[in-house]
């Protein structure tokens, strides 16, 4: 039998907010901290529009919640101080975060900008619950003390309840959920915080009478599988009951990608899907293009991720039939991807979702390879540039013939008109 691991889920506090925060006090020292007052990164500061990305404690008073409209988080509070985002800055902090991360386990696993995973189990021993309070206090404290911002530290001895122990009371704390705490400290709570449960899911279980996570997993599998799905179901009763059998993977051990995100300043809906939506995919894929370009690398896996409202991540992936760099590629294989995961009978926005976070990535990565043209391919290729030449100076004379026509056409109809009526009864541009 496999020895108990101990693992951390680390979880940066009100991440944005924190890091916003931290470079103001940088750059206007003297300055407010946004931690101590109701204050929120958020949409365009200007125009007061978009979705609140992330909130001060103060603001939390106030009910103001992530992902709600910056219009409505104004209602409830006209003092807000609202901050754009900055994603180069958090991307500085993210890395000095993970630096300080990788110092205590080489078995690292960063899940988002401000999130990982630490397996700790070379330096805990097994069952020894006090040496894991006392890591993760080390963790806290240095974070603090180098970087000033607080993160929440989850211990148990699997990821998923790892994570559910980090999402416990904030901000600055230690918290365990090992597998004997789950009937007092999980099952009491309701279903939809059960991390991976999301608000349709939570609504079909409410509907049978199961309410809180307790009841989930005492309820009978094969009735969750006939509610959601096999998959689904069985997801949800093996998470109720506190397992889960995912590793922590460590980076160095994970496939090569070249990725891009992009958090929406205005959530994505079937509506808006066209107008705003397949922008940012096309965006992201000449971003990602662009980066394995100048490393000389392409790629043959595509995946498309994106984050719901609800702050559960999708994602859809495809290999492609030869590795390639070029945006136009990677582009069309994403919208494939996004059509079938947002549009399709079964997609996001068929159960009522909404986007907040689009990704693309490249995987299966190598070295471009660059070699000498054989005389066959470089006929072929001097052949396949002559028939597109041949069609461009075609459609450019089709062109010009259909013009040349209809200028015929109109000559003829106003020298019809001025025999009829006499010369200069109507002229060209007149109306």
């Amino acid at each position: 039998m496999n020895a108990e691991r101990t693992i951390f889920h680390v979880d940066v506090n009100s991440a944005f907010l924190s890091w916003s925060a931290l470079k103001k006090l940088r750059d206007e020292p003297g300055s407010v901290d946004l931690r101590t007052i109701p204050s929120a990164v958020g949409g365009d500061v200007k125009t007061r529009h978009g979705i609140i990305t992330a909130k001060s404690i103060p603001a939390k008073k106030y009910g103001i919640q992530t992902a709600e409209p910056v219009v409505k988080a104004l209602q409830k509070c006209p003092q807000l101080v609202l901050v754009p985002p900055d994603f180069q800055t958090y991307q500085e902090y993210s890395r000095a975060l993970m630096d300080i991360l990788a110092q205590y386990s080489s078995l690292l696993q960063q899940v988002s900008i401000d999130e990982a995973y630490l397996d700790m189990s070379d330096r805990i021993a097994p069952g020894d619950r006090e040496a894991a309070k006392m890591w993760a206090m080390r963790i806290r404290e240095q974070v603090k003390k180098e970087l000033g911002f607080t993160v929440n530290v989850g211990i148990s001895t699997n990821k998923l309840l790892a994570k559910m122990a980090s999402d416990f009371e904030k901000p600055d704390r230690t918290h365990t959920l090992y597998p004997d705490e789950v009937p007092s400290k999980m099952w009491p709570l309701p279903i939809d915080s059960l991390h991976g449960c999301g608000k349709s899911t939570a609504q079909k279980l409410q509907l049978i009478g199961i309410n809180t996570i307790g009841e989930a997993a005492a309820s009978d599998p094969m009735l969750l599988q006939s509610i959601l799905g096999q998959k689904s179901g069985a997801y949800i009763y093996n998470s109720a009951n506190g397992i889960s059998r995912s590793p922590v993977v460590a980076e160095r051990e994970q496939a090569k990608s070249i990725s891009n995100e992009r958090t929406l300043s205005e959530d994505i809906n079937r509506e808006n899907y066209q107008t705003d939506g397949i922008p940012v995919i096309r965006g992201l894929s000449q971003k990602v293009a662009s980066r394995m370009q100048k490393k000389g690398l392409v790629g043959q896996t595509v995946t498309l991720q994106v984050k719901s409202s609800e702050f559960e991540r999708y994602s859809r992936q495809m290999s492609l039939s030869e590795a390639t760099d070029r945006a136009e590629e990677i582009e069309s294989a994403a919208l494939m991807l996004a059509d079938r995961l947002l549009n399709g009978p079964d997609g996001l926005f068929e159960a009522g979702m909404t986007i907040r976070l689009i990704g693309v990535g490249v995987s299966k990565l190598t070295q471009k390879q660059i070699h000498q043209m054989d005389l066959f391919e470089w006929a072929d290729q001097n052949l396949e540039e002559e028939k597109r030449k041949e069609e461009k100076r075609r459609a450019i004379a089709e062109e010009n013939e259909k013009r040349n026509a209809k200028q015929a056409r109109l000559n003829k109809m106003m020298e019809t008109i001025n025999n009829r009526y006499g010369t200069g009864t109507v002229k060209k541009g007149e109306t």
